[in-house]
């Protein structure tokens, strides 16, 4: 019997996997609109003409794609067995993790787009929940809270790591990025605090 042109659905799995995947990576590298469907599709292996197969649109393709960078981060702590804050930070503030945005952290790879895409897209959401689940991490890791901890500090932490992850980002070449990471990760660990 001569096979029919039609994918089996195992297979139209795989696909898909591989199309969020492959988003995943590349939105995170190059960000939500630096990259096009057929870019996209192309790196998975796929023709262009196939994507509606699998998603309605470009916004839902980026909500699952912010979707799995999270999951993904999240998978990435267990991988590096992180059990506590100090090594959060090492891990996070250090050269390797500033020079792989494609596999690095959704939350400063992502940032500028979705304050773009605007509160009422999908992946605006997705990503709204990715941020609050990974700030429930740091909090976890924390040693221990004591009466004159600022509110919040979990948060300012958070926000201290990104931003210095991301200003390292986007002065790679030059000497002040590793200076980011090392100011950050001394004022974040308490090690020769900075005056």
């Amino acid at each position: 019997m001569a096979r029919t042109g039609r994918v089996s659905k195992e297979q139209s799995d795989l696909n898909r996997e591989s199309i969020i995947s492959t988003s995943s990576e590349m939105f995170r590298e190059k960000g939500l609109d630096g990259v096009s469907l057929k870019d996209i599709m192309s790196a998975a292996g796929l023709t262009h003409g196939g994507f509606y197969g699998h998603f309605a649109s470009k916004d839902a393709l980026e909500t699952a794609a912010c979707e799995r960078a999270f999951e993904e981060a999240s998978v990435q702590a267990k991988a590096h067995e992180i059990a506590n804050f100090a090594q959060l930070v090492e891990h996070y503030l250090s050269p390797v993790h500033r020079d792989s945005p494609a596999n690095g952290c959704p939350v400063a790879a992502l940032a500028t787009d979705i304050q773009r895409k605007g509160p009422e897209k999908p992946v605006h959401q997705a990503y709204v929940s990715g941020v609050r689940d990974m700030a429930e991490q740091i909090k976890k890791l924390q040693d221990s809270a004591t009466a004159d901890d600022i509110e919040d500090k979990h948060l300012m932490q958070f926000a201290l790591m990104t931003g210095a992850l991301m200003l390292a980002r986007a002065t790679r070449g030059d000497d002040i990025s590793e200076r980011f990471l090392k100011a950050a990760k001394a004022a974040l660990l308490d090690k020769d605090k900075i005056r």
